[in-house]
């Protein structure tokens, strides 16, 4: 089963706040990279969803095109059944095994997507946006992409040409296609970026969208002739859509469009596409000129995240350098692979993986500065006050100042996560906060005051593990997006859920309201939160 959740948005009223991943080609097993992708769009909308607002993720598989008949043609396979057999045994459990929260699943196989494309390029088709011509040129089987000479590198021959991308032989093809009319859409495309300057994001993934439309835009071939592993043009059935036309439309099968109007106006423009940078064309210029051709609205935002780098190449099957998020998974634990990636890496620049920068991530903050503090406040209650929280006498200075760094990181993550993508600069607000309250226990030095059995002293003590725990609240709540088990441990040893109930009811609004914490609450001192690493397993 994949990975989803039921946030149902029938009947809703509000507006949603619809997030999708790029739909990733099944020609093999998932790699750091996807999830890389996927496990920041999960973050991004568990935080919205911790806003209180209506949300919708999506994610799923492409399974049409050139390269993936080819793979299943080797493995001796059809291609629907190589599909059937990487979706349901790699990539759906893969997403789980992450804590995906998925509220939908495309894949491009499904009826339910082929039948409303074939309605979709009909509609255009009818309008005169589609017309038959010929083509030929270069052709990257790995990008399931046309390329232009300035894309390409040289090969090992005078005539030989290589796709930048693969660093493999691209293929020179000749055959009758169909086209789209994307040339007529380029100045319709460059005032919508002047109107909507923050579509494209980062600005550096703006700037090479501008520069490309610029350069005046060539129709599209839409349709391949020479194989059959795709969707039929409803009117010329010896025609198969290019794959890329067939899975953009996915973010709007998904949500409804053709099939379920009032649920489509529901969800449709989405909120955030999130793409890797070298699909980033497809999503801000074919797509966008796809939609303004069908009447439809354009999404609200294309973020384009960099790659994920190992060698200095970008992590990929083809180039031997793909790595199982399960390799790290099962070293590192499942929470700290969700907060690394999102808090080593800012999100869309390219980023190298190393083992040795995860180690000792795992080791400085997650197991000293956040794990150590959670023991530490946990032990002491049960040491000194029998397990049971007390209230907290007196607030001065060094407790105000926690709860004005608390309010400062919720407003700062808020804003860095929720907004502005930069999960980077949201969990550092975070983990500044959690440094913070270490240097308050340092400062109050709880042991010590511990030993003054005068009721002045039990006060200050209650007061300095109060507010210890209280800041270990908050923490729970705005890491809860991201480390949603280790938030859900935390939770339970604060006794939390006994005065406020779930954590996945806590919002984000409320989270700065100091004092939540009801004093009396059973805290435990549970399993460690990120216990020591063992040694890195052989390769």
């Amino acid at each position: 089963m994949a990975a989803t959740a039921d946030h149902s948005t029938t009947g809703a009223t509000a507006p949603t706040y619809y997030v999708s991943t790029p739909i990733y080609y099944v020609n093999d097993r998932p790699h750091l990279g996807h999830a890389y992708t996927t496990v920041a769009g999960d973050v991004l909308t568990r935080w919205h969803r911790q806003r209180g607002e209506q949300v919708w993720y999506l994610t799923g598989t492409d399974e049409h095109g050139q390269k993936i008949m080819r793979t299943a043609e080797a493995n001796g396979v059809s291609p629907q059944e190589w599909c059937d057999k990487l979706v349901e045994e790699a990539w759906k459990p893969l997403w789980q095994h992450l804590e995906i929260a998925n509220d939908d699943f495309i894949r491009t196989t499904e009826e339910r997507h082929t039948a409303r494309v074939q309605e979709f390029v009909q509609d255009l088709f009818d309008k005169g946006e589609i017309y038959k011509g010929g083509y030929s040129g270069p052709y990257c089987v790995g990008c399931e992409e046309f390329k232009l000479p300035s894309e390409l590198l040289d090969g090992a021959t005078e005539d030989e040409k290589l796709c930048s991308v693969h660093k493999r032989p691209v293929e020179w093809l000749e055959e009758e296609n169909y086209f789209f009319r994307l040339s007529a859409y380029g100045e319709r495309l460059l005032e919508f970026y002047a109107a909507n300057p923050d579509f494209i994001q980062p600005a550096s993934a703006r700037n090479e969208v501008l520069r490309f439309v610029e350069q005046d835009l060539k129709d599209l071939s839409i349709s391949r002739s020479t194989f059959n592993w795709g969707v039929p043009l409803p009117w010329d059935e010896k025609h198969v859509l290019y794959v890329w036309v067939d899975a953009l439309q996915n973010y709007i099968t998904a949500a409804g469009y053709g099939s379920d109007p009032e649920r489509f106006n529901q969800l449709w423009p989405a909120s955030v596409h999130l793409v890797g940078k070298d699909i980033l064309r497809f999503h801000a210029v074919i797509w966008p000129a796809m939609l303004m051709a069908a009447g439809l609205p354009l999404p609200k935002r294309v973020v384009a995240n960099g790659w994920l780098m190992v060698g200095g190449e970008k992590m990929s099957k083809s180039n031997l350098t793909g790595i199982s998020p399960t390799d790290l998974t099962s070293h590192f634990g499942v929470d700290a692979y969700r907060y690394y990636f999102l808090r080593a890496i800012p999100f869309g620049t390219d980023g190298s993986f190393s083992w040795e920068d995860f180690t000792a991530r795992y080791t400085s903050e997650l197991a000293n500065d956040f794990g150590n503090l959670a023991s530490r406040v946990a032990a002491m209650v049960g040491k000194y006050f029998g397990g049971k929280l007390p209230a907290s006498a007196a607030h001065g200075d060094a407790e105000q100042a926690i709860a004005d760094g608390l309010r400062t990181a919720v407003a700062t993550a808020d804003r860095k996560i929720g907004e502005e993508l930069d999960f980077a600069g949201g969990l550092a607000a975070i983990f500044e906060f959690v440094k913070q309250v270490n240097g308050y226990l340092t400062e109050q030095e709880p042991w010590k005051v511990a030993k003054d059995e005068s009721p002045e002293g039990q006060a200050r003590l209650a007061t300095i593990l109060y507010t210890a725990a209280e800041a270990l609240r908050g923490t729970a709540v705005l890491l809860n997006p991201v480390m949603p088990s280790t938030a859900e441990k935390l939770w339970d040893s604060l006794g939390a859920a006994e005065g406020l109930g779930a954590l996945a009811a806590q919002t984000v609004a409320t989270t700065a309201d100091w004092g939540r914490l009801p004093a009396g609450a059973t805290v435990t001192k549970g399993e460690i939160l990120f216990p020591r690493l063992e040694e890195k397993p052989a390769a």
